[in-house]
């Protein structure tokens, strides 16, 4: 049986409001493991521009929140979607604090800035659930050598914060970072989409088919903002054609948790661009082979 984990972004005050409980009620009615990465400080939406993927998706509101409406406080205004999320027993974590200000300094970043920011997420996330994280994600699938040294320091189970082809330990310009990275293994519906040539339909056809394609086990990003919202009933499509192609829907969590991490190769990890998503992600490189 193919399995396919489910990585739900979750970046923005409507997203967190009203996509996580629409995610949350469709997920438990297909019988459907997932894990939810939340964004707990300002939602800054308004300062994205809206050529980027996903912005272009977002409603109204979200174009004008910290622009020309306050930005919400996410940690602060949507505990009950969050707390929701885990009570229905789906797994919970660490996006960010602000990931449109993430996404736009990290590369260049300096380290106490970048810990600064991990520290504050993590912190809320204490607050709300009651627990230390044990994952994360990193909004864009951008990040630095820095915030991968803190997976590590943090004790974290594992972390998914960049593209690829199946689970491996990182290596940044030679340094090892033992915390397992779950990459993103399929495109995205909004990413299919941004070629301008295909429709929705034709985006979760492909989508049906990929997996069947590339052996090994898969893990998809979708966003509480679009298949939460805009793409929920494209997004259901998704999961009936999955689940009727005998392929099990399951949590990060559940997938590296059936790996002997031990045994998980090593690969060096590069900064590159990504099919229908501008600027540079982080990408599975080559396997490291360590000098003699």
């Amino acid at each position: 049986m193919k399995r396919i984990a489910l990585k739900i972004d979750v970046g923005s005050y409507r997203g967190t409001l009203s996509g996580v409980p629409a995610l949350v009620d469709l997920l438990q009615r297909h019988g459907a493991g997932a894990s939810f990465f939340f964004s707990f400080g300002p939602d800054r939406g308004g300062r994205e521009s809206r050529r980027r993927s996903p912005a272009r998706y977002h409603d109204r509101l979200s174009r004008l929140y910290g622009l020309l409406l306050p930005a919400p406080q996410i940690g602060v205004r949507c505990v009950d979607s969050m707390r929701q999320a885990r009570d229905s027993g789906f797994e919970v974590a660490v996006h960010a604090w602000d990931r449109v200000r993430w996404e736009a300094r990290s590369p260049t970043a300096d380290n106490a800035w970048i810990e600064a920011e991990i520290a504050r997420a993590c912190h809320r996330f204490t607050d709300i659930f009651g627990e230390q994280p044990n994952a994360c994600a990193a909004p864009g699938w951008r990040t630095t050598r820095h915030a991968l040294r803190l997976t590590q320091r943090l004790g974290f189970c594992y972390a998914s914060d960049c593209r690829g082809t199946s689970p491996f330990i990182p290596v940044i310009d030679g340094e090892i970072v033992l915390c397992p990275q779950l990459p993103t293994t399929l495109p995205t519906i909004d990413e299919l989409l941004a070629t301008g040539s295909m429709s929705v339909e034709q985006a979760v056809e492909q989508l049906v088919a990929e997996p069947s394609r590339v052996a090994g086990d898969h893990v998809f990003t979708l966003r509480a903002e679009l298949e939460g919202m805009c793409f929920l009933s494209a997004f259901e499509c998704l999961l009936i054609a999955w689940k009727t192609g005998g392929h099990q829907l399951l949590s990060l969590r559940e997938l590296i948790g059936s790996r002997n991490i031990v045994t998980l190769p090593r690969h060096e990890v590069v900064f590159t661009g990504v099919p229908g998503r501008p600027g540079q992600r982080m990408v599975q490189g080559e396997a490291f082979l360590p000098p003699e």
